[in-house]
């Protein structure tokens, strides 16, 4: 069985700021913003949604079939994703463009800025979701183009394959109708806490009226270190963080949560079950530094 990662491929650039953002920036002065920050640490990390989920869902013992797009310096990152032994038959190589490039700082609080050029992501809408893959029983939409994620949903929608909707950073694409329509044909809703007051807010609902759609099974919100709620028919459950050995990086957290989500999905959990899992592996994820570093310990997973 595979389960189909529609999202963007990334180079990430991680700076990490040893000081805080909130002491940088004058409220009373953003209409004037004109800020410098020292960043003494530099990496390029391979990353992007579909990258970083696939990644984890891999370390999970899942059969990640990857739909992103590359540019012309992707080479090595194909290589990498082959070598683990995906399926990249849905991957994109676009000779015309890069990869896509994400700048991250990253400060002693965890807050992050981040510069994106979206680069071949915006070219991901040009290939179709195969029709004669019966393999394929789950999927989701991870942030990526804006035309690639509206034709996946559609596509997703027509081959009634169940999928979860991860909006992300991509949320603010997209109008009140536009949401209410991906939320109406999807399965899932994945978000976090600042996302789902956004998606309620254009779509001028509740998480609690939201969970209660008929064709939605939970909505999953995560809340960093206090772990997630999930909403199913109009019900809310806590489920705990789990505290991580150390607090490195957040790159990819949210990714390393959905890996986990679509595992245990695809193995027909209950969504509780999904989450708790999810939590750890955010745990592990957020004590390396870079989204495809972490490794997940088989005791782990046997205890799952």
């Amino acid at each position: 069985m595979s389960v189909l990662i529609c999202g963007s491929l990334a180079f990430d650039t991680i700076t990490n700021f040893p000081g805080r953002f909130a002491q940088q920036i004058l409220p009373d002065k953003v209409h004037i913003l004109n800020v410098s920050f020292l960043v003494p640490t530099l990496r390029r990390e391979y990353g992007g949604c579909a990258g970083n989920i696939a990644y984890t869902l891999h370390l999970l013992g899942g059969r990640p079939l990857v739909k992103g797009a590359i540019g012309n310096d992707g080479g090595d990152y194909l290589q990498r994703l082959q070598g683990f032994g995906m399926d990249t038959s849905c991957v994109l190589q676009a000779s015309e463009t890069y990869t896509a490039q994400c700048i991250i700082i990253t400060d002693q609080d965890n807050n992050q800025i981040t510069a994106f050029h979206p680069g071949a992501m915006q070219l991901a809408h040009s290939t179709r979701i195969p029709t004669d893959r019966s393999d394929i029983t789950l999927a989701i939409v991870a942030p990526d183009g804006r035309e690639a994620m509206q034709s996946h949903i559609e596509q997703l929608a027509a081959l009634k394959i169940p999928f979860v909707f991860d909006p992300g950073q991509n949320l603010p694409l997209f109008d009140g109708a536009e949401l209410r329509h991906f939320t109406q044909v999807a399965s899932w809703v994945a978000v976090n806490d600042y996302e789902g007051h956004m998606l309620c807010e254009r779509m001028g609902t509740t998480l609690e009226a939201l969970s209660r759609q008929p064709n939605l099974k939970g909505v999953v919100v995560t809340l960093g270190a206090e772990g997630c709620e999930l909403w199913q028919g109009g019900e809310r459950t806590h489920v705990p963080g789990v505290p991580a050995a150390e607090v490195l990086d957040p790159t990819g957290c949210g990714d390393a949560f959905r890996a986990a989500l679509l595992h245990g999905l695809s193995q027909g959990w209950t969504l509780e079950r999904c989450a708790r899992l999810g939590n750890h592996i955010g745990a592990l994820k957020i004590a390396q530094r870079g989204g495809q570093n972490h490794a997940v310990p088989a005791a782990l997973l046997a205890a799952a």
